[in-house]
């Protein structure tokens, strides 16, 4: 048996009245977040929820997220978290694609109104049977219709005993995507999961005495693994942030003694920009990924705050660490460090030779962190599984030390702000507009988030429209986060002897 339950039913025995969840005025203990998981995972049992169903759960950094993401583990359950940002059409896909049998939603804003436009999707999926919609009012029962959580679960007894699983069954399935299709769901299984945590816990020399800072999205690979798992896994408080302001960040690291920053690179930006009186002696590590770090930013961030910034490279693919720099070794600058424990990289030519030390070559990787394979998705998932090899698509080299070093993508992936953005889907939604013969979405250089999404256009004979038109429509329907910032119209886009798009010319242009 094996399972990510199992580290939260230990502390709720060994550490029951330590805070485990932070959020503004509310404290959780140990013993309430078991309790609380365990009424969600006997009303998902008495619900029908059988061992191995998917439960899709939509929600920012509120103590809904870790509480339904542990009932549904602690019931058998497997856990699909999805993008707070998308809208309908795109939750109506992952919900589809997974064949979640239940929707956890919430509420969400005026600004951000995801309960209302994950009804809209949960009405036209068949096959997903009922949504729970999590409300900030605990005494609200109802939302359109659909159940609050409240009112689904608190009648019920927590489960006495876990559901037991092991160590190959799925845990949580991770929407990613490549440049030639839908998004597809990556299988992570508990062992992936449970080895990437503990793997964590041991880089950044976690202790029960620590307390996380979760600023980064728990729907996210990365903060799900770091900030969330791995403090878990070793009885860490953690500090729930919805949204990351750098001074309410500031304020709360001093407030709760804070030791565990985890984050993107842009809030390492925010928080050097910041010119604050605050004490964070208790800070004892910056952790970074999502995208890469510029060296000066490190350096600010270190003299500023005196504290030292490690920085890893993974995949939703690897659970997702591959690599990370070591606080025992030296860190090299511009390097994502070295495979951690348990872990492999090879670095392969096309033709899938080893490449000689110091050349570059495709990083692939071979471990107890590489998932299960992407659901339902035979075919892709013996094209990027080669030889026991996962295949990650990016060009990198390593030194003498072993350290890694990413140089470039093969795959057109974008990373915005730490966020993967998958131009195929968005020239899909593109080539949907009435007016639009021709679309290509590149990545190009921005100072603040890595790189923005640009859209350059070719119109059908007749259509008239302004670029401006069309980015607002692209942002209609878009998530927030991988709309166009930027459209541009042209009577024609670069094409190869084949009628490809030569993608890479466009970005050596935008990118002078």
């Amino acid at each position: 048996m094996m399972s990510l339950a199992a580290g939260l039913r230990r502390n709720a025995l060994y550490k029951s009245n330590k805070p485990a969840l932070i959020c503004g005025e509310m404290v959780i203990t140990y013993r309430q977040f078991d309790d609380i998981a365990g009424k969600i995972a006997a009303a998902l049992i008495d619900n029908g929820l059988q061992p191995g169903d998917r439960v899709a759960l939509s929600c920012p950094n509120l103590p809904f997220f870790p509480l339904v993401y542990y009932g549904v583990q602690k019931a058998g359950g497997v856990v699909v978290p999805l993008n707070v940002l998308l809208k309908r059409r795109e939750i109506q896909y992952h919900l589809e694609d997974s064949e979640a049998k239940f929707f956890f939603c919430f509420e969400g804003s005026e600004q951000l109104p995801m309960a209302q436009e994950g009804l809209h999707a949960f009405q036209q999926v068949d096959t997903c049977e009922q949504m729970i919609v999590m409300c900030a009012d605990q005494k609200q029962r109802h939302y359109n219709e659909m159940p609050t959580l409240s009112r689904w679960s608190d009648r019920y007894a927590p489960i006495k005993d876990d559901v037991a699983r092991d160590a190959n069954d799925t845990a949580v399935i991770l929407y990613t995507s490549g440049t030639t299709g839908q998004s597809k769901g990556a299988e992570l299984t508990q062992s992936n999961m449970i080895m990437n945590a503990l793997v964590t816990q041991g880089i950044a020399e976690l202790t029960s005495r620590d307390v996380h800072i979760a600023t980064l999205p728990l729907f996210h690979s990365f903060g799900q693994t770091v900030s969330l798992n791995a403090a878990i896994l070793c009885g860490s408080t953690i500090v729930l942030v919805p949204r990351f302001e750098p001074a309410a960040v500031v304020k709360m690291i001093e407030q709760h003694n804070v030791t565990i920053f985890a984050g993107v690179p842009t809030m390492y930006i925010g928080l050097n920009h910041l010119d604050i009186d605050a004490d964070l002696s208790s800070l004892k590590l910056g952790i970074s990924g999502g995208s890469s770090m510029p060296a000066e930013v490190i350096r600010r961030f270190e003299d500023k705050f005196k504290v030292p910034v490690i920085e890893g490279y993974g995949l939703s693919e690897t659970s997702p660490i591959v690599c990370f720099n070591h606080l025992d070794t030296e860190r090299r600058v511009g390097s994502i460090g070295q495979p951690i424990q348990g872990v492999e990289v090879r670095l392969v030519d096309e033709q899938g030779q080893e490449v000689a030390p110091g050349q570059e070559g495709e990083l692939t990787v071979r471990g107890h962190n590489v998932m299960k394979g992407y659901l339902n998705r035979p075919e892709e998932t013996a094209a990027a599984m080669r030889e026991g090899w996962f295949h990650t698509g990016d060009i990198a080299r390593q030194d003498e030390l072993g350290n890694v070093y990413i140089v470039d993508r093969v795959k057109d992936l974008i990373i915005r702000n730490g966020f993967n953005v998958y131009p195929r889907e968005v020239e899909e939604v593109f080539m949907t507009h009435p007016a639009v013969a021709m679309v290509a979405v590149i990545g190009i250089p921005h100072e603040e988030y890595g790189e923005e999404i640009k859209a350059i256009v070719t119109l059908k004979p007749g259509a008239n429209i302004e670029a401006a038109e069309l980015k607002a429509w692209g942002k209609e329907q878009c998530a927030a986060y991988k709309y166009p910032r930027s459209v541009d119209i042209r009577d024609a886009l670069p094409l190869g002897a084949t009628g490809k798009i030569l993608k890479k010319d466009l970005r050596a242009e935008y990118s002078q």
